[in-house]
């Protein structure tokens, strides 16, 4: 198996040498901007009165990206910039038919799609990879992202990232004007840049356009760094100096577990720590933390499990962040081998939910050593867990990524997961456990080509066999249409203890194709028909002796058929065949007797159908549907899933998210009625002044979640947080009996030293 995959290997290098060999680099000629350095002082106040921007270069007609892309904006947009030995100025004109500009928010981080708003991209490395992102609307509201793997997917985006940096906005009569300050300290790039690769893109609501500077084909993402015009510099950048940001924290915490008989009265607790930001050089950045406390972070949104399979949770937690894409973007969805949730995080028992466990310290050491170079060194050490009679770990992350022509790379990585101080401990865990692995990523020139080859290798205390994972995909994307192929093989022995592996001992077969039609003079903008198929053969190395070695486990395909409509709203119908061999007893509903459950080798067979409406997404009133219905396992299944969005802009909104099954199997099983309903209340009183209830009732867990956040930030990037989080019992019989319960007020002060 080890021969046939490295060949398959092989043929997919030959295969991304001849995608690159095709294309001809430079047929298209972008845009340019030229920045003139100034010694004026800019104030940030939306009106360009100083003389820097009379002088500075400017740039416009804009593209559109939505309804069409194939005319000049209907909205003009212009944007000049300068620049001084500490910042990036950078000063937006954004022309519109009337002055009702849209601002749903005063929150930071606000969605682009929902009100009106200007982005700026920055490829400060010119490797089409990754990019520095800045967002403004009318209001001055502010948000900023990191952008990865070249922007090519949703899941590049990660606006979780924040940063030191300020901006202001004002609204005039038929335009509105924003002007940003971005320090060079908090960005990276290579010392003696003299360009960097940029892009710039527009909601205007009033006219319900998108626009770019530079042209986007609508088959490509809108942040694709593929599309990118230049900003040419007076003189090469020098290194920004000294760049140490030290940021501290207090946080005081009142705590009571009244599901433990032996803890009487509420405990109290008082916690010190910080991070440390060090830019070591302008390309890399030592990040440092000493006892972290994650109490602020938003708590994940709860889903009802109906697979057999763990359910994955992104990460949102700030140190992980910066340059997480270095170390999370290796394997697949189904075979990652770094997932930095395992560290730092436990189970709660009693809800079944992640819950925080200490960690002591951490470094992470990332960036860029050259245009071509990228590095990335994590380490972090968490407490023992006496609760589960585990001892401490230590975790220690290596990625190198090397570039390999114009957008592609190849890159390795080490994960090593080491228990510490044993000898105390009594219970089963591993002394350690290391992964070790190469990936090569293919894109090509034109963006045609996209795909990754990979093989990583687990070494364990154990002696399964097959203790590897590989996986390819390939894609071949067309304004008309989009081909893939993947396949994915996971050992028995593949135990990626810090990955995200929710299933091994398989071998996974997946094509799927598209088509897309772009309509003129319609209300539809785009529609795209296709299907996803998969079969998944169980290898046989493991234990389970219920179906022969790959001998085909489950099977599937899915048909879509989706339409996006130039008022915004979307549209799919999907039809989903399953054929699915357990091996091992499930319960679906996760609510019946211990006795009761399908039991293992039966195979099921069935068919359900859904369809997916959501409204213009400007509307003040927003709100989506998905009813399902059809054959589930044996029996059969109905249900309901959305949410509804009252806005009241610029203060907030009031939503509720709601997800209803009615699934009925045959007998001995019980009729199940799963409910998980999330009502949230989204208020921003000002731009610095943010609350936050989110509500979860999830029957199939038994338990009610209140968690209550309110968030002043007082000074750039520094913030005072109180944080209630409350946990009932929903069961009848305990009458909403509470769980755990916790008030916690934290203190965070950026400081530049």
């Amino acid at each position: 198996m080890k021969q046939l995959i490295l060949s398959i290997q092989f043929l997919f290098f030959c295969l991304c040498l001849q995608a690159q060999e095709g294309i001809k680099i430079g047929q298209t000629i972008y845009p340019n901007i030229h920045l003139k350095k100034t010694t004026e002082k800019i104030v940030l106040d939306g009106q360009l009165d100083e003389a820097a921007w009379f002088v500075a270069d400017g740039i416009s007609e804009f593209w559109q990206y939505f309804p069409t892309d194939s005319s000049k904006a209907g909205g003009e947009t212009e944007i000049y910039m300068t620049y001084n030995e500490e910042f990036l100025y950078v000063a937006t004109k954004c022309y519109s038919s009337a002055n009702n500009f849209l601002t749903p928010t005063l929150k930071r981080d606000y969605s682009f799609r929902n009100g009106d708003n200007i982005s700026l991209l920055f490829d400060t490395f010119n490797d089409q990879t990754n990019a520095f992102f800045f967002g403004m609307n009318p209001e001055g509201v502010r948000r900023e992202a990191l952008i990865s793997i070249g922007g090519r997917e949703g899941s590049a985006f990660d606006g979780s990232w924040d940063n030191k940096w300020d901006g202001e906005s004002k609204i005039y009569e038929n335009y509105w004007i924003a002007e940003f300050a971005i320090p060079f300290k908090t960005i990276r790039y290579t010392e003696g840049s003299t360009r960097w690769r940029f892009n710039s893109y527009r909601n205007d609501t009033q006219i319900n356009e998108i626009t770019s500077w530079v042209n986007i084909p609508r088959n490509n993402i809108l942040m694709d760094l593929t599309y990118m015009g230049e900003m040419v510099w007076d003189e090469p950048l020098k290194k920004p100096g000294t760049n140490i940001s030290v940021i501290p924290f207090t946080a005081g915490s009142v705590i009571r577990d009244f599901e433990d008989a032996g803890e009487n009265k509420a405990v109290t607790d008082f916690d010190i720590g910080g991070d440390a930001k060090i830019a070591v050089t302008s390309g890399l950045n030592l990040d440092l933390t000493a006892n972290p406390d994650f109490s602020q972070v938003e708590v994940d949104q709860q889903v009802t499990n109906l697979d057999r399979f763990e359910i994955f949770f992104p990460e949102r937690r700030q140190f992980f962040l910066e340059n997480a894409d270095l170390f999370g973007s290796f394997g697949s969805s189904r075979a990652n081998p770094f997932f930095s949730r395992r560290i730092g995080v436990a189970i709660d028992t009693a809800t079944g939910q992640n819950v925080q466990n200490t960690i002591l310290y951490g470094t992470r050491l990332s960036g860029k050593l050259n245009d071509k170079l990228r590095v990335g060194l994590l380490n972090m050490q968490t407490a023992k867990q006496l609760d589960n009679d585990l001892p401490s770990f230590n975790y220690t992350v290596a990625a190198v990524e090397q570039r390999v022509g114009t957008r592609s790379n190849i890159a390795f990585m080490g994960v090593n997961k080491q228990a510490l101080n044993t000898k105390d401990f009594n219970s089963s865990f591993s002394k350690y456990n290391r992964v070790v692995g190469v990936e090569y990523r293919l894109a090509s020139p034109d963006n045609r080509w996209i795909g990754k080859t990979n093989y990583f290798q687990a070494f364990t205390t154990d002696e399964a066999e097959d203790k590897f994972t590989h996986f390819t995909e390939i894609v071949y994307n067309r304004r008309a249409y989009r081909l893939e192929w993947a396949h994915l093989y996971i050992g028995a022995g593949y135990d990626a203890e810090v990955g995200f592996v929710p299933r091994k001992d398989i071998l996974l077969l997946s094509p799927e194709a598209a088509l897309n039609f772009y309509p003129q003079n319609s209300p539809i903008s785009i529609m795209n028909i296709g299907f996803d198929a998969r079969w998944i053969h169980k290898v046989g190395k493991d234990d389970n002796l219920i179906q022969s070695d790959f001998g085909l486990a489950d099977s599937g395909i899915e048909a879509f058929w989706n339409v996006q409509f130039t008022s915004t709203a979307n549209l799919s119908l999907n039809v989903d065949y399953n054929r699915i061999l357990l091996l091992n007893d499930f319960d679906p509903t996760r609510i019946q007797a211990d006795d009761i459950f399908l039991p293992a080798g039966n195979i099921y067979k069935f068919t359900n159908f859904s369809l997916e409406y959501s409204s213009p997404q400007f509307n003040l009133f927003e709100w989506e549907i998905q009813p399902t219905i059809g054959r589930f396992y044996n029996g059969f299944r109905t249900g309901m899933s959305g949410s509804f969005t009252y806005k009241f802009p610029p203060f907030g909104s009031v939503a509720i998210d709601y997800n209803y099954n009615h699934i009925q199997l045959d007998e001995p099983f019980e009729r199940a009625n799963l409910w998980l309903v999330g009502p949230k209340i989204d208020l921003t009183f000002s731009k610095k002044l943010f609350f936050t209830t989110f509500v979860q009732y999830n029957n199939q867990f038994d338990n009610l979640n209140i968690n209550a956040r309110f968030q002043w930030r007082f000074k750039p990037v520094s913030d005072f947080f109180i944080v209630y989080t409350d946990n009932y019992l929903t069961d009848p019989f305990n009458q909403f009996g509470v769980r755990n319960r916790a008030l916690v007020a934290k203190v965070t002060y950026w400081l530049n030293l």
